[in-house]
Formats: structure tokens, C-alpha cells, sequence
């Protein structure tokens, strides 16, 4: 059915990238809401790859990657983490052969090792009756929602990453749930540290944008923080953390690093193959960090990636409130046919930017009014005039 059609207006949502907490809450806002105003709400599941793997002409599977929703479905998703709809990596813009469905493989060329699957996926959704897509995600899953608006298709979309890194937002679901993690495993770590006397590195989440590393430890009271916009010296912050162990009466020091933080003249710490936006999965530089450190001081170090454990479980009450937040805007947005835009919060204001946005600038931490490159730690020069989460 063709979108403009007399018909009950109908929106799509997806997840995509890695799961935060807050999405759930959001699913089940936006489709209670919709229902409120008579829209129908079709759950995209895993992401883009639901609409790529979607297949109109076989109504057996069909199922396993578009559903109905309804009020009844999502009624206690809210209480629990991670996405009711499921999540995924998929770029239907450039799709490798070995990652598309069967009924598409036949549609590459010899030798062509990739395939741009845009216009199948808008097919697809015309297909369904789709009057607009809502993809809730970071910039990965947010760039192919950009082109879908670029193709001339209703988009609404809603920022979500734990890094906080959307450009554009002042935040993104997902990133207090993270920080009130971060602190709250780095103060349960200061027993195990103080208890051997050693040094602790925790590697939280953060590949070009630092600010989980930074504002956890400005809130932990770390003694130093490495974070991704800032190469660090070994050496330097060996003689630092020894001077904060030192001084500490338990003699134990503590450091947060990010996993997409670099030593000088060195690369960040990546493994396995490329994922469909080109990066590779991230972490071990805290473990390297410590063995250095460990070789440097001659101390014992003890070394916890923290990784999923920011990500897992409900949402705190921000993430909550904005996710909820931002699911209503999102169909305020649809009822008054503002279509490419991105729901977003600026100098504490609920708002709304053109999707474009996001493509326009990288979010980064603003290390001369929030960082001491000299002593590897928060120092916050202002507060009045920041957002919130400063940044």
C-alpha cells in the first residue's frame, strides 16, 4: 500500500546499534501514544536488517522481521533493559553478500563485494503502508536514517548511545544509566583496590568521544582520567599515579580509561573484522595500560572493563524521563508532518534539529574547559552556561 492512500496512519520503529537502557521505555511510549491518536505502530526488529531481510512475497517469515504493536504487547517492556525489538549493525547501504537474506543474493553483480540495498528497504516500507520510520539509535543507524530522508522518506529519529556523542544533542538515551554505572562499579572497586593496595584502571565505553570516562570520574572522585580526545604518556601518568597512591592513606590509586584511548604515537586497541560502518570492535587498552604500568612502578594493578555491564538492566530515572520524552515528541513531530528531524534536548530544553545535523560536526569533549591535559584528570573551569552532563 502506497503511502498518501486513505488509510490509518502508520509509523515504524526500529532499534539499532548497541542496546542502552531506555529504549524499552521509549518502544512502549511511542506505541501507547500512537495508539491514542489512531496511528498503527509496526516494530521493525533488529534493526535495518528487519526491513532488508523483509521479504513481501514470503508471508511465512515475514513475521520475524516486522510486527504489529499494540498496547497490550508492550505493556511491562518499561520495566526491563536492553530493546523488546532487538538490535543490529546493519547499513543497508553498503551490505556484504554473505549478509544479505537469500532472495537478494542474485541481485549482486560478479565480483561485487558489497551492495547499496536503499531503495529495497524504501520499496519495503511503501510496501507496508509506512507514512514514516522512527529508528532510535546513535550516529551509525542515525547516517542511514539520513539517507533515507536524502531518498525523499518521512523520517523522525531519536538519539540514543551510551558515549553521548550524537551531534547536534545535548544528550542521548542512555548516557546517565551509564555514568551511574561507571560510578557506582568504581566505588564498589575502591574495596578490592584499597584492600591489596594496588592501582585500579576501569575501562568504560567511549570510542572518538571520552566524556563516560571523564564525567565518571568527575563524579567518582578518580584520581586521573584518560580519555579518547587525549593521547597519554605511560611514563607520566606512572609517576602521577604514584604520587595520588601515596598520598592516599589506604595506598591505593584509581584510574578511568576510555576504551578508545591512546597512548602517543600509538593506535587504538582493536580486534575482529569491520562491522557494516567500518569499525572494529574496541577494547583492551586498560589491560595494556596496566601491564605498562605495572612494568613502570613495579606495583601490583588491578585492571576491570566494565563493557556491558553500563549497558545492562533498567534505565535510571533521566534516562527514563528523556526516553519517554522524546518517544512524545516524536509523535507530535508525525501528527504536524515534521518529518527529518532529530528529537533532541539543547541548553535544557526539549527540541527538535534537522536530521542532517548529525553529519555536520563530531561531539566531542571540550578538553580545555573540562580537561588537564598536564595532569590527566576532570577540571572543570565552568559550570554556569554548560548542559547539564557539561561536555
Amino acid at each position: 500500500m502506497k503511502r498518501g492512500t486513505k488509510r490509518k496512519p502508520t509509523i515504524a520503529i526500529l532499534t539499532g546499534g548497541g542496546d542502552v537502557p531506555g529504549l524499552n521505555p521509549c518502544i512502549k511510549t511511542l506505541v501507547y501514544r500512537a495508539a491514542s491518536e489512531g496511528i498503527n505502530i509496526l516494530g521493525i526488529r533488529r534493526g535495518w536488517a528487519g526491513i532488508l531481510h523483509y521479504n513481501p512475497q514470503d508471508s511465512k517469515t515475514s513475521k520475524n522481521h516486522v510486527q504489529k504493536l499494540v498496547p497490550a504487547e508492550v505493556r511491562t517492556i518499561d520495566r526491563y533493559g536492553g530493546t523488546y525489538l532487538h538490535t543490529s549493525r546493519t547499513n543497508p547501504s553498503a551490505v556484504k553478500k554473505k549478509d544479505v537474506p537469500g532472495f537478494l543474493k542474485e541481485t549482486f553483480k560478479k565480483d561485487e563485494e558489497t551492495r547499496d540495498f536503499t531503495s529495497h528497504c524504501i520499496n519495503n516500507l511503501d510496501r507496508l503502508g509506512v507514512d514514516a520510520v522512527v529508528p532510535i539509535g546513535g550516529d551509525d543507524t542515525l547516517s542511514f536514517a539520513d539517507r533515507l530522508r536524502s531518498e525523499g522518506f518521512p523520517v523522525i529519529a531519536i538519539p540514543k548511545t551510551m558515549d553521548n556523542d550524537v551531534f547536534g544533542t545535548d544528550y542521548c538515551i542512555g548516557f546517565s544509566t551509564a555514568v551511574t554505572r561507571g560510578v557506582g562499579f568504581i566505588h564498589a572497586l575502591r574495596t578490592c583496590a584499597g584492600s591489596h593496595e594496588r592501582i585500579a584502571i576501569i575501562e568504560l565505553f567511549g570510542r572518538y568521544c571520552g566524556e563516560t570516562s571523564l564525567i565518571s570520574a568527575y563524579l567518582a572522585g578518580v584520581d586521573r582520567a584518560i580519555i579518547s580526545e587525549v593521547p597519554f604518556e605511560p611514563e607520566k601518568l606512572a609517576k602521577l599515579v604514584m604520587e595520588d597512591k601515596k598520598a592516599n592513606p589506604k595506598n591505593y590509586a584509581m584510574i578511568t580509561i576510555s576504551e578508545g584511548a591512546k597512548i602517543i604515537g600509538g593506535e587504538m586497541f582493536l580486534s575482529g573484522e569491520s562491522d557494516a560502518y567500518g569499525h572494529r570492535r574496541l577494547g583492551g587498552v586498560g589491560e595494556e595500560t596496566g601491564a605498562i604500568l605495572k612494568k613502570l612502578t613495579g606495583q601490583d594493578v588491578l585492571n576491570q572493563r566494565i563493557s556491558y555491564l553500563m549497558r545492562s538492566g533498567a534505565p535510571d530515572s533521566l534516562d527514563l524521563m528523556v526516553a519517554v520524552n522524546y518517544a512524545n515528541m516524536a509523535v507530535d513531530l508525525f501528527l504536524k508532518k515534521a518529518f527529518g528531524r532529530l528529537v533532541a534536548l539543547n541548553n535544557g530544553n526539549y527540541t527538535d534539529i534537522p536530521l542532517s545535523t548529525i553529519t555536520t560536526g563530531q561531539k566531542r569533549v571540550d578538553v580545555p574547559e573540562l580537561y588537564d591535559m598536564d595532569q590527566y584528570r576532570p577540571k572543570v573551569r565552568h559550570v554556569t552556561g554548560k548542559p547539564m552532563f557539561l561536555y
